[in-house]
């Protein structure tokens, strides 16, 4: 079973950024979409972002311009750097493997006024 954990979160003023980190225990990208989900509180789990297998991107419509997913094969990390972080963006952010659909454990983003 891959398994995945994000890290990088944590405590951001508005206007700054962040960039998360989340590591497959197997070399899964060159066969698996992975993706950027967030949860705020009382708020549906929503996509941020998505990588496929051959590279394509795509974003939601709140972070275009602001936030840019990547991945290093090499090191099995998936990467989502967040600019011009606003507090709206506060929520919990998980990783995602599609082929598997597998979950990583989360890692919180809060974001001040």
């Amino acid at each position: 079973q891959v398994q995945l954990v994000e890290s990088g979160g944590g405590l951001v003023q508005a206007g700054g950024s962040l960039t998360l980190s989340c590591a497959a225990s197997e070399s899964i990208f060159s066969i698996s979409a992975m993706g950027w989900y967030r949860q705020a509180p009382g708020k549906q789990r929503e996509l941020v972002t998505g990588i496929t297998s051959g590279g394509r991107t795509n974003y939601g419509d709140s972070v275009k311009g602001r936030f840019t997913i990547s991945r290093d094969t090499a090191k099995n990390t998936v990467f989502l750097q967040m600019n011009s972080l606003k507090p709206e963006d506060t929520a919990v952010y998980y990783c995602y493997a599609n082929l598997w659909s597998v979950w990583g454990q989360g890692t919180q983003v809060t974001v001040s006024s």
